[in-house]
């Protein structure tokens, strides 16, 4: 659906994917975490900065519930 060409079924494709992405990160930040992988571990592989992963993550937004 995200090739069609009409443009609300593609924009929902985009959307459902964006969804799906958030979530598939959600958890392996929470998997990393369990792991012992610190936040700067996390935010180098995703190309983004300590803080940045920490404010998403750590006050239980997503799919992590509580602070580590």
């Amino acid at each position: 659906d995200a090739g069609s060409r009409d443009p609300a079924v593609g924009l929902r494709a985009v959307r459902a994917l964006r969804m799906l992405v958030d979530r598939l990160e959600a958890l392996q930040v929470e998997n990393a975490r369990e792991r012992g992988w610190s936040w700067q571990e996390i935010a180098a592989c995703l190309e983004v900065t300590r803080q940045a992963v920490h404010k998403k993550y750590a006050g239980g937004r997503g799919l992590l519930r509580r602070e580590r």
